[in-house]
């Protein structure tokens, strides 16, 4: 007779840890969702709160003379910038991180790892204030920059033989939703003496963690799915090397972008919830796709969750989801385009993503405006291009907004 199954000891041998209680038992690292809910938790000496207190002052008291504290002034250093650092470094698996004003004040904090001789490698389709930045630095002649399509392994490879510093990759790319082999890139860039830097925002730590792909440093915009409700703009960058990591909160605090108390107090807050949200987002994300590709105003879907996607297959292999950002073109350009971004009700008009609010914009006018027009084309972007960022709305409402708008747009092309 067989003897019953303890299911207990079973699921805990799964989880390669042994039995509560056991000889020898180990404590398990929290996962990722548990990292989020309860960073910072617990952690007031003062008077036990459960939840982190706001530190809002700008200097804190020498106990004694000579001995400073491990926190003296907040430019520096803060208690509550960082609690959100240690949550952001533990959800992406870095040796620390960095909190900064903002999500381009993350990107220019990475560039000053630089020296004035030094090749940046960046996607052709990189957000816009990326690739301004970008620019307006090589111009300077603070470094020299080239742009490609990392999609395009024989270009990559190319600009690989000119010894890049630094390659900077944003997958899924902004707006085209293009998808970098992670591993496959930071493998190459290793080869190449390069340091590997992916922007992370586009689905956060909760669907991607790029250091376990080989990269050295993650960057984030956190006014998108860390905070999650559109009211903070920030930045964040985690690195794997704790010398890198030293760097980079010494430049910050040199020039002084990091974050204030109050954004860092809000962004942790809206952290919490990140996991939560993101799992409703991508649902509605998969059902605007599917609504999209079957309707005959649509030219195009660009979604990683599709099976038409070129990069669906790279997606589903390095992602733990496919994101809740999606990108389509209009028949019938920039007419088709502005008419079905008027007719939205449920959807605001902005240029942010990650909040938990649907939000719709048009590329060409908006987060990739500042980039000659010639170079947008030669990107793949087109006046007829809506970028939509799904929210946890009910997804009848949004898919009723949507297929309003796609009416009017429709009928603007017939006429």
């Amino acid at each position: 007779m067989s003897q019953p199954t303890n299911t207990n000891q079973n699921a805990a041998q799964a989880a390669d840890i042994l039995p509560i209680g056991g000889e020898g038992a180990r404590v398990r690292r929290p996962a990722p969702r548990t990292i989020a809910v309860s960073a910072g938790v617990r952690k007031d000496r003062a008077f036990r709160a459960v939840m982190p207190p706001l530190y809002l002052s700008a200097t804190f008291a020498y106990e004694e003379v000579g001995q400073k504290p491990a926190f003296d002034y907040t430019r520096t250093n803060n208690p509550t910038r960082a609690t959100l650092a240690e949550a952001i470094a533990g959800l992406e698996g870095g040796a620390g991180a960095v909190v900064v004003s903002s999500g381009m004040a993350a990107v220019d904090l990475v560039l000053h790892l630089l020296s004035a001789d030094d090749l940046v490698v960046a996607p052709h389709d990189c957000y816009g204030g990326t690739r301004r930045l970008l620019n307006a630095r090589a111009r300077r002649g603070d470094l020299y920059v080239e742009f490609v399509d990392f999609t395009d392994e024989a270009a990559f490879d190319a600009v690989l033989s000119k010894g890049p510093k630094l390659v900077l990759a944003e997958t899924p790319s902004n707006p085209l939703l293009r998808i970098t082999d992670l591993e496959s890139v930071a493998a190459k860039a290793r080869r190449a003496g390069a340091l590997v830097a992916v922007d992370n925002t586009f689905l956060s730590p909760a669907l991607q963690r790029p250091l376990e792909l080989g990269a050295d440093i993650v960057i984030h915009s956190t006014t998108k799915y860390l905070n999650g409700h559109s009211d903070v703009v920030g930045g964040a960058v985690v690195a794997k090397d704790p010398k890198c990591v030293e760097e980079l909160a010494w430049w910050a605090n040199c020039i002084g972008s990091t974050a204030s108390p109050f954004d860092s107090w809000l962004s942790l807050r809206g952290l919490r919830t990140l996991h939560l949200r993101v799992a409703a987002q991508q649902e509605n994300a998969a059902l605007v796709a599917a609504a999209l590709v079957a309707h005959d105003a649509v030219e195009r879907v660009y979604y990683p969750g599709l099976e038409t996607h070129p990069g669906h297959e790279i997606a589903a292999r390095q992602q733990n989801g496919f994101g809740a950002i999606l990108s389509f073109e209009l028949k019938g350009g920039y007419d088709a385009a502005k008419r079905f971004l008027d007719s939205l009700d449920l959807f605001s008009i902005a240029a942010s993503v990650g909040g938990v609010e649907s939000l719709a914009c048009q590329p060409w006018s908006v987060t990739h405006a500042g980039i000659p027009e010639q170079e947008r084309r030669e990107a793949g972007i087109s006046e007829g291009l809506i970028r939509l960022s799904l929210g946890v709305e009910d997804p009848e409402d949004i898919l009723d907004d949507i297929a309003r708008a796609l009416a009017a747009a429709e009928k603007r092309a017939a006429a």
